[in-house]
């Protein structure tokens, strides 16, 4: 028998049971009214922060969403400034072809 206590490590076993008294504060302290009203609070401010980036998020998309329309209708308006600069330049090359003709 004083072999076996011989063979425990005092340091360990207390390591040890400090441990286990700790959790079992722990798990105390973690259940308490107190620390539940942190953690509403705390939930409340995650929500509250939540709320704010999607607020954020959908302005960034909403004004996305403005200057890809900007960006399509300056495209359009120079694609048909182009037809209408090219529909020009056949008009007077005909009217040149023409005129040469007639001479």
């Amino acid at each position: 028998m004083l072999d076996i206590l011989k063979k425990i490590d005092i340091k360990k076993t207390g390591i040890f049971a400090a441990g286990v008294l700790f959790g079992t504060a722990g798990v105390k302290v973690l259940g308490s009214k107190d620390a539940k009203k942190v953690y509403t609070n705390c939930t409340a401010a995650a929500l509250r922060a939540k709320d704010c980036v999607m607020k954020t998020a959908t302005t960034i998309q909403e004004n996305a969403e403005d200057i890809y329309a900007e960006a399509q209708q300056i495209n359009e308006e120079r694609a048909a400034a182009e037809e209408a600069e090219n529909i020009e330049d056949e008009f007077e090359d005909v009217v040149e072809d023409t005129t040469e003709d007639a001479e």
